[in-house]
């Protein structure tokens, strides 16, 4: 069973999707919180699977309640739900450690699936989904020339390890992947889990942007 945190300032948002997550046999909501001080809380009292997190809501916001749900080390994995579409606010959240995007518009279908991959610690977000995140993400960086920054997380990985995080950051699937390298497509999960392990990155969506930040990969590229 899938516990949830619902966090969000408006009722009638809470209510819906509480509605929509009780209505599957493998999920239940253990709380709902309208604003971040509560939502850390009651993350704290009954240490939920996923919170489903809003960005903007009155007293702490979605992004330092997440930052400081991550910071505590709890098995706790943020889902992050807002209203904008692309809303510069979201990387934000997923800079503080967030484990996936989604806006409230989604199909019932894309939330769904999207509480259980971010439960079920690969925390993964839909590859098309993903390359539009990222596409707007490096438009918030700042000019950054030069080679990769020696960053400890990229020296503990081996040269195939880099390459697959290099073609991760330019939006490939796992399938892609493994057509493209001539490897089997579990191989290219067995070396995604390495990556995730050696670099710290709580998901694929934090891997990639450890490869921006250390220059790894540059926008364009």
């Amino acid at each position: 069973m899938t516990t949830v945190l619902i966090a969000d300032d408006q009722a009638m948002q809470r209510f819906g999707f509480r509605m929509l997550l009780e209505s599957q046999d493998d999920m239940t909501v253990v709380g709902e919180a309208p604003n971040g001080t509560e939502a850390i809380r009651l993350v704290d009292r009954h240490r939920p699977d996923v919170v489903l997190m809003d960005i903007r809501m009155p007293g702490l916001d979605g992004i330092e309640a997440t930052r400081r749900i991550v910071a505590t080390g709890a098995r706790t994995r943020v889902l992050i739900v807002t209203t904008f579409d692309l809303d510069e606010y979201a990387y934000e959240g997923l800079r503080a450690g967030a484990s996936g995007f989604l806006v409230k518009d989604a199909q019932p279908e894309e939330l769904l699936s999207g509480v259980r991959a971010v439960a079920s610690g690969d925390a993964v977000v839909a590859p098309s989904l993903t390359r539009r995140l990222l596409d707007a993400y490096i438009h918030h960086l700042p000019p950054t020339p030069g080679p990769p920054r020696a960053d400890p997380r990229l020296a503990a990985l081996t040269d195939r390890e880099r390459e697959i995080l290099t073609v991760i950051a330019q939006g490939w699937t796992n399938t892609e992947i493994a057509e493209r390298l001539h490897v089997a497509e579990s191989t290219v999960k067995t070396h995604v889990s390495r990556i995730l392990a050696k670099t710290g990155a709580r998901d694929r969506v934090q891997a990639v942007i450890l490869a921006y930040d250390t220059h790894l990969v540059t926008p364009g590229q």
